[in-house]
């Protein structure tokens, strides 16, 4: 006798973690002008994806070079752990003037809106690293989504005579200080969000003139 594993477990995932995985049935890649791409940002309690934990979820959707604004997404998550050395960071108090929803309620909503596009994201494997932890501390399975990194792809813009020059790691700071992108709300995980989608799309832009645009050259991960 035969068990099929994976479909037994597919059983157990609620409706919405199995209307998100069937997005990703059709892997053809389309256009990248044509694609939806969602910037993103997490403000967290710290960098360890086991002890710590998502405080708060920022992203912006960018749809044919440009971003929708008014179609962004923000939200704050309810958590018993708690750091107060971090809050000089992301300014995020324990018992702050926000509505805060539970970890599950957070990653529906996120999943709802990022759908099966390309995430983006600035060192995008910690916050990859972070909501899938998440996912899996409320019994779902990682993210299926496509990542794109923007410090990884802004090394890759640079032309070949300026690679000696670059650092070993860029800042959301220093990527905004070399292409000139306004600091808005850094620090919040919806500005952080807007500021990569800003980042991202003068990276884009950058590609597009040395005829470099192409799937190769932006996925990461």
């Amino acid at each position: 006798m035969e068990f099929n594993w994976f479909n037994k477990k597919q059983d157990n995932y609620p409706e919405f973690y199995l209307a998100y995985l069937e997005r990703f049935k059709k892997k053809a890649k389309g256009p990248i002008e044509d694609t939806r791409f969602v910037a993103f940002d997490t403000e967290t309690t710290g960098f360890d994806k086991k002890e710590d934990r998502v405080l708060s979820i920022g992203a912006v959707s960018i749809v044919h070079k440009t971003i929708p604004v008014s179609n962004s997404f923000e939200l704050y998550i309810h958590q018993d752990i708690f750091k107060s050395e971090t809050v000089k960071i992301h300014g995020l108090m324990k018992n702050g003037d926000y509505e805060k929803v539970t970890e599950l309620e957070a990653i529906k909503a996120f999943l709802e809106y990022i759908q099966n596009s390309v995430l983006v994201a600035h060192h995008a494997g910690f916050d990859k690293n972070m909501m899938n932890e998440m996912m899996l501390r409320n019994g779902l399975g990682k993210l299926k989504n496509k990542f794109i990194d923007t410090g990884v792809l802004f090394k890759k813009s640079k032309h070949k005579i300026y690679q000696d020059t670059l650092q070993k790691h860029y800042s959301l700071d220093d990527l905004c200080k070399e292409l000139n992108v306004p600091k808005v709300d850094r620090h919040t995980a919806s500005g952080d969000a807007l500021i990569t989608a800003m980042i991202f799309l003068k990276i884009l832009s950058r590609l597009d003139k040395r005829k470099h645009l192409k799937w190769g050259y932006l996925l990461h991960g």
